[in-house]
This record gives structure tokens, sequence and C-alpha cells, in this order.
């Protein structure tokens, strides 16, 4: 009976992982794209270190959320571009999948204003250099909010209107773009604040350090199960001539984990994503799904 047992709760672990895997984004075909991408509508961000080669403190953290923005920019193009043209049995994942970009978006805009501003704020000694960006916040968390009360407020996946979602986007699309492009040459732009810590010191260690802190929790505290896929989905490693195709800086292993194992939990929102578990741009889902459905009625 003993035997019997252990037998049992050691095969428990070995299906779970069979049926995570059975689910896992790297089991979907991909293709590459040949239609509307998620490079547009919004455009996407150029880094600052690949324009300037250069790895001071501050090009070095913009350019890191640059990255992070970019997929945040994917993330909503590829909602933009399959909003219209849904199939009805993917309504459900692109409900799923729309309120995870939502989830991140305001994450991090949290984030930001609850952390990374401040921590910056005081070691340059000056509360005065997110003013604008502050009031670049403000002018699309309306229109954010009411992206997720209209996906949340959906009594069944049938009554979604991707026109009625692609009004909303377009309501706060500008305002959501420029600060998007600005934040990124503002946080470059303090590596020439008379306060910046000077090269080798012990302060721009620490800030260095705050940049990378910051970097690594932002994501991973919003959601593993759903926000972390949804950024590691939306990663171009071809951006850039490739200069960013190891990029978040993570072993191999665990990136992996993250994108398949974690990413299983909603395996089926992740077809919409703007690239493959390999992180190669891919065909958006409803331009591959229309031809597939027309082949299968043949």
């Amino acid at each position: 009976m003993a035997g019997s047992k252990t037998t049992v709760l050691l095969s428990i672990p070995i299906l779970l992982i069979g049926f995570l895997l059975s689910r896992a984004p790297f089991t979907m075909t991909s293709q590459a794209p040949t239609n509307p991408w998620a490079d547009a509508p919004m455009k996407l961000v150029a880094t600052p270190q690949f324009q300037t080669k250069k790895t001071d403190i501050f090009t070095s953290g913009a350019t890191h959320m640059a990255l992070l923005h970019n997929s945040i920019i994917r993330g909503y193009n590829s909602i933009w571009h399959q909003a219209v043209g849904l199939r009805d049995q993917d309504r459900a994942d692109f409900i799923g999948y729309s309120l995870a970009w939502h989830k991140f978006v305001k994450s991090h805009h949290d984030d930001e204003e609850d952390n990374l501003f401040t921590k910056i704020s005081e070691f340059l000694k000056d509360d005065k250099i997110f003013e604008e960006t502050h009031a670049e916040h403000e002018s699309f968390l309306a229109g954010l909010g009411e992206f997720e009360k209209y996906l949340s407020g959906l009594k069944t996946p049938a009554e979604f209107s991707g026109d009625e979602l692609r009004r909303i986007m377009t309501s706060f699309q500008e305002p959501f773009e420029k600060h998007f492009h600005s934040e990124i040459s503002t946080i470059a732009k303090f590596a020439d604040h008379p306060n910046t810590p000077k090269e080798g010191t012990p302060e721009e260690a620490a800030a260095r350090a705050t940049f990378k802190a910051w970097g690594k929790s932002t994501v991973t505290k919003a959601g593993v199960m759903d926000v972390v896929p949804f950024f590691l989905l939306n990663l171009d490693r071809t951006a850039e001539e490739g200069m960013w195709a190891n990029w978040p800086p993570m072993p191999a292993p665990i990136k992996w984990g993250l994108i398949n194992l974690a990413g299983a939990w909603h395996s089926g929102w992740w077809k919409f994503a703007s690239c493959s578990s390999d992180g190669q741009p891919q065909e958006l889902w409803t331009f591959r799904a229309a031809p597939r459905e027309e082949k299968a009625k043949a």
C-alpha cells in the first residue's frame, strides 16, 4: 500500500509538468509577419544605447526602460490589429490578453511613481525632474481606465466589439505614445544633470543598483503567470540588429520557464502575442487564423 501511495505522489508532478508542457508557448506554431505587425500604429522607441553607444547609468537606465516600453507598445499594437476580425472562439482569450496588457501598463505606471522616480530624485537631489512626466501620466490614465472598465464589464465574450475597443484606444493613443517616448529622453538627459554621480564612485554604484533592482522586480511583481509571459512574448530579439537578443539578462533556463511554464497557465492568451517563444516576430494570430478557417471550410 505504501509503495502505491508513493508511486501516485511521484506521478503527480510528472503529470503536472506534462500538462504544462502541452500548453506551453513553445509548442505553438508561428510564421514570419506578412501582414501589418506590432510596429504600428504606435511607433516603437529607439534605445539611447543603440543610438549613442554610451553606457553611463542614465543612458543604460533609459535604454532598459525603452526595451520595456517597446514590449508594452508591441502589446498595444497587437491588440489594435487583432481587435477586429476575431473569431468567436478567440474572443475570451483575446479579452484575457488585453486585460494582461492593461495590468502590465498600470503596474508599470504605479511602480514608477511609487518607487523609481522617488529614488532617482533623491540621488540627484532634485524633486522637480519628473514634473513633466507626472503630467504626462495623468494625460492617459482616464482612457486606460476606460479600456479596463469596458473589457471587465463585458457579461460574455460575445458582447465584445473590436470597434468599441479601438475607439477607446484611439482616445488615449496620442498622449500615451508621446509619454512612452519622451520618458526615455528625459531619463537619458539626466546624464548631464549637475548632481549625476561621477563614474566609479560609490554614489554611481548605488544609482546603478537602483536601476538594476527596479528592473528585476517591476515586471515580476505585476504577475508571474500573466504579466511576465506578456512582457517576454512581446520582446523582439531581432530588434536593433539583434543588440538585445539576450535581454533581459537572466539564465536561459529561467527565461524558458517563465515563458513556457508560467505561460502555460493562460496558454490561450499568448497566441495573440507579437513574438514567438524564441523572440522572433510572428504573424499576428488573427491574420493566421483566417486562412486556416477558410482552408478548413474548403
